[in-house]
């Protein structure tokens, strides 16, 4: 034990002393691309297998992502149509509660009804008989987004003045149900388009490993520092999930036009950076987890 660390340190000491040639690293960094794409070139006609694999499975994930991104921009601004009537105390004093009213996280805007603009209204949709006006003054409140709904709801009804609430109870429920089934479904994508990913990629570099044992145990032999022998397996790996990435986008581009329309039809405008985060998104997943799934073959299959 003691003689492998002083081993470890003459090296160390060695290394320090040699002059260093951004020239060599340059060369050394080119026999590394070799080597990657000769593993590349190794692998054949599984190479398309896996890079459509990974454009299958990163188009799934890209679209979902899409369409929840679109789904909870749909779903919040239809739930804030939605708005909570709050029906004032006979004496109540209308400016100070809805002074109060404002302070409350959450609220987007106050419309105040008298009870003679409510009468006429009712007036205007059913014949009413002329007797003494039995309607409060109201205040419509709209929320910011429909998850805050129950929320701002129990501080109104703590607000003096308020005598009653009520609102749309059922449509509410929908709407937040809504957003969170979209927000599952897209969490479950993701782990299983990464664990996924993780895997394909793993026995893919078991296969690269396999095929170039010899060479890599030569290589061993002859010094070669660990992180040149690691290094282009795992840019292979990445190199396979930055092309079914980019091949990705495609489809995915496809499923953001369906969404522009989706969105026309509701008079909702899209969310502008929704693409760009998605195809980032999808980049990024493609290339870190294949580069974290060679890493975890090589863990497994490579003792160097």
């Amino acid at each position: 034990m003691a003689n492998g660390r002083t081993r470890n340190r003459i090296k160390q000491k060695v290394k320090s002393h040699i002059p260093k040639d951004w020239l060599t690293d340059v060369r050394i960094l080119y026999r590394m691309l070799i080597e990657t794409f000769k593993g590349i070139n190794q692998a054949g006609l599984i190479n398309v297998a896996i890079v459509t694999t990974m454009a299958a499975i990163l188009t799934i994930f890209g679209a979902l992502f899409r369409s929840s991104i679109s789904m909870q921009r749909i779903v919040n601004e239809l739930g804030g149509t939605l708005q909570i009537s709050a029906y004032l105390a006979p004496n109540a004093d209308a400016k100070t509660v809805i002074d109060r009213v404002k302070t409350v996280e959450h609220v987007k805007s106050i419309k105040f009804i008298t009870k003679e603009e409510a009468l006429k209204n009712l007036k205007n949709e059913i014949d009413v008989p002329d007797i003494e006006n039995p309607l409060p003054d109201t205040l419509h409140i709209k929320v910011d987004m429909v998850d805050n709904m129950d929320e701002v709801i129990l501080a109104v009804k703590a607000i003096k003045g308020i005598e009653n609430t009520g609102y749309a109870k059922e449509w509410v429920k929908k709407f937040q149900t809504l957003n969170r089934v979209s927000h599952t479904v897209t969490l479950l994508v993701v782990i299983f388009a990464c664990l996924l990913t993780i895997t394909i990629i793993n026995n893919t570099i078991q296969l690269v490993i396999q095929s170039r044992k010899e060479e890599i145990e030569i290589m061993r032999l002859m010094g070669v520092s660990n992180w040149y022998i690691k290094f282009p397996l795992v840019l292979q790996g990445a190199i396979y999930g930055f092309l079914g990435a980019v091949i990705a986008i495609f489809p995915i581009n496809v499923v953001q036009n369906y969404l522009y329309g989706v969105h026309k039809f509701f008079m909702i405008p899209s969310p502008i950076l929704a693409q760009p985060v998605v195809i980032l998104s999808v980049l990024f997943v493609g290339v870190a987890f294949s580069a974290a799934g060679s890493l975890m073959s090589m863990k497994k299959h490579l003792k160097v």
